[in-house]
């Protein structure tokens, strides 16, 4: 798994751009700025918009490439980001620890899934707020007709509500929906695809 990222990373030009996801940025600077974790942050396009928005930002991946480039566009941009190369199996932050998580398109092991959304619980404070967006199970049909939209082609990997609800139990639902959207992110995310949003405070 790790190869794959760092041949897809390795190349001069983004994968998935440098602007930051939109749904993201809109919610992120609804927020006070504060401490932000950015699980699976590739090429660091939305850590690196977090900490231009005043947040400190800890990001980690599995791509040593991955890391490069975030490092390369955190300087471009003039802010500076913590970032680690671990499996989110490895890491270990104190309790309580950040003010946001950011989850975009952070599609983990179908196996391990809800074990590390259980575990991400425990750095965020209450209060706190997650921002995810990933792909919903019922993409796999958009992904058939146009695999440039990219995404997981494990349909257990992918997200659905019940299981969103299911993982974050202790968090207020802000916004829960299942949407098609018209992804433009880089080359690996171009066309229509479904996504699942959700926005959740730690109670």
């Amino acid at each position: 798994m790790n190869q794959k990222w760092n041949d897809r990373y390795k190349d001069v030009e983004f994968a998935y751009g440098k602007e930051p996801n939109i749904f993201f940025k809109e919610w992120l600077l609804k927020l006070e700025p504060g401490s932000i974790l950015m699980p699976a942050d590739g090429e660091g396009r939305n850590g690196v918009f977090a900490a231009k928005s005043g947040w400190k930002v800890d990001a980690f991946d599995i791509s040593i490439e991955g890391k490069n480039k975030a490092l390369q566009l955190a300087k471009e941009n003039n802010v500076s980001i913590n970032y680690i190369v671990e499996d989110l199996d490895l890491l270990q932050y104190k309790k309580e620890t950040f003010d946001a998580i950011g989850l975009i398109y952070a599609h983990f092991p179908a196996e391990k899934k809800a074990i590390f959304h259980k575990k991400l619980n425990t750095y965020l404070k209450p209060g706190g707020v997650v921002i995810l967006e990933g792909f919903s199970k019922n993409h796999l049909s958009y992904n058939k007709q146009n695999p440039k939209v990219g995404g997981p082609k494990d349909l257990d990997t992918l997200f659905s509500e019940a299981e969103i609800i299911h993982d974050f139990k202790n968090y207020e639902i802000l916004l829960l929906k299942e949407e098609e959207i018209l992804l433009n992110e880089g080359k690996y995310h171009i066309g229509k695809g479904s996504v699942i949003r959700f926005i959740g405070r730690k109670k």
